[in-house]
C-alpha cells in the first residue's frame, strides 16, 4: 500500500499540476515511466491526482484527502476484471470503513464523485487498464528552428537592394581571396627556390676536391635554371590570378553601373524642379492677388473723397 500521508497530499495540491503529479508518483512509490508509451500508469496517476484535487476543493481535511487518494488506489487495483456490481459493493465497503470520519454531506459528495467518474465510466477503465496494450507507435524527432529576430524598421531595406549589396560583398571577398592566394603562391615558390639553392650549396661543400671548370659551369647552370623556373612559375601564377581579379572587377563594375531601383523610387530631376517651382508660383500668385486687393481698396477710398 502506498503511503499517502496528510503532509504528502498537501504538498501535491500546493504544487503545479505537472510537479504535483510527479511528486504523487514518488509518494505512490512508482518508478519513473514514459507518459506516452505507458498509458496505463499515466491514466491511473491522473485518476488519483484528480480525486485528491476534488477532495481538497470540497474542503476536506488533509487526512481525509489522503484517505480519498488511498480509496482511489484500492478501487483501481481491486476491481480489475470484476463486474460493475462488485465494484459498487467494494466502493460502499471502503467508504464505510474510512479511517477518518466525514460529515454526512461530505461523505455523500465523495460517494457521488466516485459514482459520476469511476462507476459511470467503469467499462472504459476496465477496457483501458485491465487489458494489455498493443504498442504500435512511431516517433519522429523534428528540429524546429525559430525565425530570426527582425531588425528595426528604420534599418530595413528593399529585398533587391539587399541582394545587390550581398553580390557586391561576395565579389569583394573573392577579390581579396585571390590577392591572398597570389601572395601565398609567391612565398611558397620563394621558399622552394631557397631550398633548391641550399641543396646545391650543400653538395658543393661535401666535395673535398677542388671543383673543375666543367663542374662549376654545371652548378651555375643549375642555379640559373632554378631561378628561371621559379620566376616563370611566379609570373604564370600572377598572370592567371591577375586575370581572375580583373574578371571580378569587371563584374563588380557592371553591378555598380546597374544598381536596383529602391522602393519608393527617388524623385527625378524634373519632379524636383516642379516641386521647387510650384512654391514660387504660389507665392507670386498670392502677392498678385494681395496687390490687386490693395489697389481696389485705394480706388474706393478716392471715390469717397
Amino acid at each position: 500500500m502506498a503511503s499517502l500521508s496528510a503532509e504528502g497530499v498537501e504538498t501535491v495540491i500546493q504544487l503545479q499540476r505537472k510537479l504535483g503529479r510527479q511528486y504523487l508518483r514518488v509518494l505512490l512509490e512508482w518508478k519513473e515511466f514514459d507518459e506516452i508509451r505507458d498509458l496505463h500508469q499515466s491514466i491511473q496517476l491522473d485518476t488519483i491526482y484528480h480525486s485528491l484535487v476534488f477532495a481538497a476543493e470540497k474542503g476536506l481535511s488533509w487526512p481525509a484527502v489522503a484517505e480519498v487518494g488511498k480509496l482511489t488506489v484500492e478501487l483501481l487495483d481491486k476491481t480489475k476484471g470484476l463486474p460493475i456490481s462488485w465494484a459498487i459493493q467494494i466502493l460502499q465497503e471502503k467508504l464505510t470503513s474510512l479511517q477518518v470520519r466525514l460529515p454526512t454531506v461530505k461523505l455523500r459528495a465523495v460517494c457521488d464523485y466516485f459514482h459520476n467518474t469511476f462507476i459511470k465510466h467503469y467499462w472504459v477503465y476496465q477496457f483501458t487498464l485491465a487489458q494489455k496494450r498493443d504498442r504500435c507507435q512511431t516517433f519522429t524527432s523534428l528540429e524546429v528552428y525559430a525565425p530570426p529576430t527582425p531588425l528595426p524598421l528604420m534599418e530595413g531595406m528593399d529585398v533587391e537592394v539587399w541582394k545587390y549589396q550581398q553580390q557586391l560583398a561576395a565579389l569583394s571577398e573573392m577579390e581579396a581571396q585571390k590577392r591572398a592566394e597570389m601572395v601565398l603562391i609567391r612565398e611558397t615558390l620563394d621558399q622552394e627556390k631557397e631550398r633548391t639553392l641550399q641543396k646545391v650549396y650543400n653538395d658543393v661543400r661535401r666535395q673535398a676536391r677542388v671543383l673543375s671548370k666543367e663542374a662549376l659551369v654545371c652548378l651555375v647552370s643549375e642555379v640559373i635554371k632554378t631561378q628561371i623556373q621559379s620566376l616563370w612559375e611566379i609570373l604564370q601564377s600572377e598572370i592567371q590570378t591577375t586575370f581572375e581579379i580583373l574578371q571580378l572587377k569587371l563584374q563588380k563594375k557592371s553591378l555598380l553601373l546597374t544598381p536596383p531601383i529602391p522602393y519608393p523610387p527617388p524623385p527625378t530631376p524634373e519632379d524636383r524642379r516642379r516641386s521647387s517651382k510650384n512654391p514660387k508660383k504660389q507665392e507670386k500668385t498670392k502677392e498678385k492677388e494681395e496687390g490687386e486687393d490693395e489697389k481696389k481698396k485705394m480706388k474706393k477710398k478716392k471715390k469717397k473723397k
